[in-house]
């Protein structure tokens, strides 16, 4: 596992220590997790717009039908 050295305000690494030990974790447990979920944060992103982008170019298309299943708005089947 890597280190990593961050510049924080005194108060604020303070304020995130008092918090970390009222939840029982700590600030370095807190970051790896923040840091985990920005990091999955981007591909769930960059995976929903390929799938918008698959979606609109299909040749298939949805013939008219809702992605529910029920009718299309404006009365279509």
């Amino acid at each position: 596992m890597a280190n990593l050295t961050l510049a924080v305000d005194d108060d604020l690494l303070r304020r995130a220590r008092v918090r970390a030990a009222e939840e029982g974790t700590s600030v370095n447990a807190v970051v790896r997790e923040l840091l985990a979920a920005y990091s999955v944060a981007d591909r769930v992103g960059a995976a929903r717009r390929r799938l918008v982008a698959l979606s609109v170019s299909s040749a298939a298309g949805s013939g008219g039908r809702s992605v529910s299943g029920g009718p299309a708005p404006g009365g279509a089947t």
